[in-house]
């Protein structure tokens, strides 16, 4: 039992990391007279801490590049490709059906010339690229890594997973005019953030999130050295999804507005069913496969 408290390292990692943003953030919008809001220097100071995080957990568990899952380079890149493909087609036929739903509609208000769609096809990649070389190398490399260290592989794929979906929700929403600042405003936001992951409208959201990171999670654990896939499978996911909020409005009158939640208006319980469903394949092919063995191991 005592192994399974080691799941509880990354929410320390997380909490030490968010408290330094907290600091930071008042730091720097005092020494900079810096006019941004405190909630958003925290959430990228704090993500900035995270990533900064990998070199010293690196060297303290002595992982190689290998366990990490970087391939070399010929091999790392090739993956991008295969699993930006492999993101099209698995979240493409979400936004057909949002479409065919009425779910989504054309927004009309855009320009819709072709120098117009370039440029959004070109900025929102890289932005895309971007998160998931944030996000990838955190989630399913060095903390999903360091689990396997200490638990078996499948736990290890769902906790990484709970860690990455619950991140996106860590977030407070309340402004504090620059005047009524402290040292201490950061953790008042804090509190607040913690306070949100409670809020059951966000449920639908941290589901489909949830699968996302067990489905990247099984994909990195498949295939050996395959950071470069997940990689390449989620800023083709996240690609997609900042081209439909630039194409495409969501039609709050439809009938089927269920099915996605108000996060993005794509995740939601239609993501959730169809990433399900290639999830339980592989787990219930797995587990039949574990079981097979052992009782080969037994007779």
């Amino acid at each position: 039992m005592s192994r399974y408290l080691y799941a509880l390292v990354p929410l320390l990692v997380l909490l030490a990391a968010i408290s330094l943003a907290c600091i930071a953030g008042y730091l720097i919008i005092q020494g900079f007279d810096a006019d941004v809001p405190l909630r958003k220097i925290v959430r990228k100071s704090t993500q900035l801490f995270l990533l900064l995080s990998i070199i010293p957990a690196m060297f303290y568990l002595k992982l190689s590049k290998q366990e990490l899952g970087f391939a070399e380079k010929p091999v790392f890149f090739k993956q991008l490709l295969q699993g930006f493909a492999l993101g099209f087609l698995t979240l493409m036929p979400v936004f057909i059906m949002l479409y065919l739903l009425g779910i989504n509609i054309v927004d009309t208000s855009q320009p819709w010339t072709w120098a117009w769609i370039i440029q959004k096809l070109s900025i929102e990649l890289l932005l895309a690229l971007l998160i998931s070389l944030f996000e990838e190398p955190i989630f399913r490399g060095i903390l999903l890594a360091g689990l396997i260290r200490k638990l078996p592989v499948m736990p290890a794929v769902f906790i990484t997973a709970f860690y990455y979906a619950i991140l996106h929700f860590l977030d407070s929403k309340t402004p504090i005019p620059k005047q009524n600042l402290d040292v201490f405003s950061g953790f008042q936001l804090l509190g607040e953030a913690f306070i949100n992951l409670l809020n059951p409208d966000i449920l639908a959201a941290f589901s489909s999130l949830f699968l996302v990171g067990i489905f990247l999670g099984l994909l990195r654990t498949r295939v050996p050295a395959s950071l470069g896939l997940c990689i390449g499978c989620h800023t083709s996911w996240v690609w997609q999804i900042k081209m439909n909020k630039n194409l495409f409005n969501t039609d709050y009158h439809s009938d089927y507005l269920y099915l996605v939640s108000s996060y993005d208006g794509v995740i939601g319980l239609l993501v959730t069913l169809w990433l399900a469903i290639p999830i339980v394949v592989y787990l219930s092919s797995w587990y039949a496969g574990a079981y097979r063995q052992q009782s080969e191991n037994h007779s």
